[in-house]
């Protein structure tokens, strides 16, 4: 009987070894000596701890999708550990030698927490802007897989990867599923659905346990939202409150930054009177130009004027934009003006982990005498 015990003891730790980061289906675990989770500003996921586990929970991964579990164990005591077949999405052994990433805003946490050396494979590596991950792509360390939505599946196989982070804004990728299947681990990152610049920010504590670097994550982030938070202070010594216009047209349709959105946050931050800042709206409005020139034909500043970067093309894309008092008046700002060596938009890869630094460049554009001696990184006035 006693025999027939070990055996029986032996099979299941060979399972969980199997397992180890294999995706598996998901049911609610038995919880004990559950630790609060730490995430103060991000809506979209939490981090948790029983023991020697940390839970990783993905509620918001896109808009409307279901919630993802992962456990992520040391590796020397994963043989040591049994789980429930169903409890988690993923069991994830750490620290991660071999990742995949699948966003821009994936690179610059990484950078962060000094880990940019474990990645192995972007899909069309031309976005990546980061002068450090570049380097890393022309010596052939990251490899190029190909489109998000139709990742080289060979090639992320012929990797070895030991986890995919994933982006995705539904649940249709067929490239993660044939991924999963062949057991490696594809977990989901929803930074890109949150709505405030310290809830996008704080999506490095999601990055920082998978390589056993939460410590260093929660320092990360603590300095920026610091830093965040008195720069917003210092915005209210301002005596004025500027008026300001966001986007630019689109196939004759204007999108401009919705009153919720992460950009109308950021203008409130800022001080400034946002013309649609009571609209609801998390992302954009679309608008026609007829309502946008009634409206915000005598904003003071206008930012972001699609992607446009020089007074000629602005006035080349459509004569009326010579109309707005921001265009006469030369008070149009972009954040796509500085561009990677290979054409990809800086802004959108270290801008959401830096909301400091946005929040300053807006300061020192619309109010200059309370940031007198800040340099603009990330957003720029049109040549």
């Amino acid at each position: 009987m006693a025999k027939k015990q070990r055996s029986i003891l032996f099979l299941s730790l060979l399972l969980v070894v199997l397992m180890g980061c294999k995706q598996v289906e998901k049911k609610q675990p038995v919880q004990n000596q559950e630790q609060a989770s730490s995430i103060a500003h991000a809506t979209g996921f939490t981090v948790q701890h029983e023991g020697d586990i940390t839970i990783i929970e993905v509620s918001n991964a896109w808009p409307g999708s279901d919630s993802f579990k992962y456990a992520l164990v040391p590796k020397e005591k994963l043989a040591t550990m049994s789980f429930p077949r169903d409890a988690y999405d993923a069991i994830i052994g750490t620290p991660i030698e071999k990742v995949v990433l699948t966003s821009t805003t994936h690179i610059q946490p990484l950078l962060q927490l000094g880990e940019l050396n474990t990645v192995v494979g972007f899909p069309n590596t031309d976005y990546i802007s980061s002068p450090e991950a570049r380097e890393l792509v022309e010596s052939g360390q990251i490899q190029n897989l190909g489109m998000n939505d139709m990742l080289n599946t060979e090639i992320v196989l012929a990797l070895k990867p030991e986890l995919i982070v994933g982006f995705s804004i539904n649940n249709e990728n067929n490239a993660y599923e044939i991924i999963k299947k062949s057991g490696t681990p594809v977990v989901y990152n929803g930074d890109w659905v949150e709505h405030t610049p310290l809830g996008k920010a704080e999506w490095i504590k999601f990055f920082a346990p998978f390589f056993e670097k939460e410590a260093l994550g929660d320092s990360i982030f603590a300095s920026v939202a610091s830093s965040y938070q008195k720069a917003k202070e210092i915005a209210q010594k301002a005596q004025s409150k500027p008026t300001v216009l966001t986007g630019g047209l689109y196939k004759d349709v204007w999108y401009v930054a919705g009153g919720k959105s992460w950009m109308a946050k950021f203008l409130d931050d800022a001080n400034s009177d946002y013309l649609w800042a009571n609209n609801t709206e998390t992302g954009s409005i679309g608008l026609s130009l007829e309502s946008v020139l009634e409206k915000a034909q005598g904003a003071e500043f206008w930012f972001n004027p699609s992607a446009v970067t020089t007074y000629t093309e602005l006035a080349e894309a459509n004569p009326h934009h010579q109309e707005f008092d921001a265009y006469k008046n030369k008070s149009v700002y972009s954040n796509a003006i500085d561009k990677g060596e290979t054409g990809g938009l800086i802004f959108y890869e270290l801008a959401p982990h830096r909301p400091d630094l946005v929040l300053r460049d807006l300061i020192k554009i619309l109010h200059p005498e309370v940031l007198p001696k800040h340099e603009l990184q990330f957003i720029k006035p049109l040549p």
